[in-house]
């Protein structure tokens, strides 16, 4: 399975110096080079060009395969963008594999890529999931968990304290 990581998750956690927690996935990530332009603050844009060196050494992609000039314009028209950005490459590449049946996945936290990807059929989470999901797998404790929410919600995600508390209540489930 290919899992496609959104600007948004990219910037959350390359700020905190945390991109390695991505890697808890099974499969193969894919940083579109459309979103990796759109990294540009900084230490996330530094963080994740490092990231992505790993990435390309362990066999993921920064490239996605494939996606053809007419995917690229119904992932345009969905999302009502004018032009091509990192949201129109996540969807086209979401479109390009559920056209194929093939599972995709996408890490993001912006709401309109979240909800397009999830009502194509891509199996979708963002960075509190990638949180969660290092707990599940024995990568942070719960405490190590919690504690990287906050710095997270300190350094930019900035979450209510209703997610927080949602963020916090996951983490104890998946002890």
């Amino acid at each position: 399975m290919h899992i496609y990581v959104d600007a948004s998750t990219l910037i959350a956690l390359g700020t905190v110096g945390e991109l390695d927690r991505l890697t808890v996935f099974d499969g193969r990530l894919v940083v579109p080079e459309r979103v990796r332009t759109e990294v540009t603050s900084q230490p996330a844009a530094e963080n994740l060009r490092r990231f992505i060196e790993t990435l390309e050494d362990g066999g993921h992609d920064v490239v996605p395969d494939g996606i053809d000039a007419a995917t690229g314009k119904r992932a345009r028209t969905v999302l009502g963008e004018p032009e091509h950005n990192g949201d129109t490459e996540i969807v086209a590449a979401v479109l390009s594999k559920t056209d194929r049946d093939e599972p995709i996945a996408v890490v993001s936290d912006d709401k309109r890529v979240r909800t397009v990807a999830d009502g194509l059929g891509a199996t979708v989470t963002g960075t509190i999931g990638v949180v969660v999901r290092n707990v599940a797998e024995g990568e942070l404790t719960a405490d190590e968990a919690k504690a990287l929410v906050r710095r997270l919600d300190a350094h930019g995600l900035h979450m209510t304290g209703e997610l927080r508390e949602a963020a916090d209540d996951l983490i104890d489930e998946t002890r």
